[in-house]
């Protein structure tokens, strides 16, 4: 059973209803459960909790990289652990696909956090639930929604580099691509627009921007959704020429580093860094765009929406029971 958001009030009773409801199109998610360790490793939150806050003393963009880590991990053969793997000779990483490489990060506090669930409960903790508690970790010490997550996956032994390539969202879809994308791992318009609000926090590559900034959909132009003065804003830290495309841009101006709806309201200014963040209001009569319009106005609203499209999220293919294994080092399947 589903015990879903701990958020407050009957609202949150009734979406953790109609979540559990769904589970069953999800296969083994219905065998995933917020209790899953109370018997065998009870004190797992508290040691993601734990390393998580030292590695934020030293790199106070981990929390975003850790939630966007789970979302990338979850859209290639679902929340199997799967990004995690390294290369070998049986294994293709998932790291060095397009929307991966010299981007995706955290790897290193998520091998921290498995030597200490290692050392407390050996044996116990996939590292595909690591990546699951430690996204919703990252969430509530940003100021974001609590929920009770679910727990009981298993890792998987392969990895898709091809499957990376092509299935995970790009920061230049168009809104038509973009539920495309979701729609194919069994999420809706509500689910994308709540994800998508996860850019409230973290940052993001001058490369991302440059074509919406110079060249917009092979213009010459810059994008005309963009507001006038944020482009300014982003052709001086990201230069046409000679610029570092590897520098870095709060996603969300306004509170970089913390939780909360300011995301949907920089989008009703024209200000959503990524194409793929405006494209959620540039749509006239979009179903995302009134969804945005809502959030904007109401962070309880967005922060449920968010709980709920997390655990939606969590549900993608799920192994479950025997299926897969427990790593012991997440970078590889055991005995390899």
């Amino acid at each position: 059973m589903v015990r879903g958001i701990h958020y407050g009030g009957a609202c949150a009773v009734l979406l953790a209803v109609a979540v559990a409801l769904g589970l069953g199109a999800r296969g083994g998610a219905a065998q995933l459960d917020d209790k899953f360790y109370d018997g065998s490793c009870p004190g797992v939150h508290k040691v993601v909790r734990r390393v998580l806050r030292e590695a934020h003393k030293a790199d106070v963009r981990i929390y975003a990289s850790l939630t966007r880590l789970h979302f990338h991990d979850c859209f290639v053969q679902g929340c199997d652990g799967s990004i995690l793997l390294d290369n070998s000779t049986s294994i293709v990483s998932e790291k060095y696909a397009k929307p991966n490489n010299n981007s995706v990060r955290g790897f290193t506090v998520v091998d921290d956090v498995k030597a200490a669930l290692e050392k407390a409960c050996p044996g116990v903790v996939s590292c595909a639930d690591i990546l699951t508690i430690a996204a919703k970790v990252s969430v509530e010490l940003s100021g974001g929604p609590r929920w009770r997550v679910q727990l009981g996956r298993r890792d998987g032994t392969t990895a898709n580099l091809t499957a990376a390539n092509s299935l995970l969202p790009s920061p230049r879809n168009n809104l038509t691509m973009l539920q495309r994308k979701f729609a194919a791992v069994g999420l809706d318009d509500t689910d994308l627009v709540a994800l998508s609000g996860a850019h409230t926090f973290g940052r993001a590559q001058c490369q991302f921007v440059t074509d919406r900034l110079y060249n917009f959909s092979k213009t010459g132009m810059p994008d005309p959704t963009l507001d006038g003065s944020y482009r300014a804003q982003l052709a001086g830290s990201c230069p046409r020429r000679h610029g570092n495309r590897s520098a870095l841009n709060d996603l969300d101006t306004t509170t970089p580093d913390a939780f909360d709806k300011n995301y949907f309201t920089n989008l009703q200014g024209n200000r959503g860094f990524l194409q793929s963040d405006q494209e959620l209001l540039a749509v006239p009569g979009a179903t995302t765009a009134a969804i945005v319009g809502r959030f904007a106005s109401d962070e309880k609203a967005f922060f449920r929406s968010f709980a709920a499209a997390m655990i939606n999220m969590g549900n993608i293919k799920p192994l479950t029971g025997g299926q897969g294994e427990v790593r012991r080092n997440c970078r590889r399947v055991n005995g390899s």
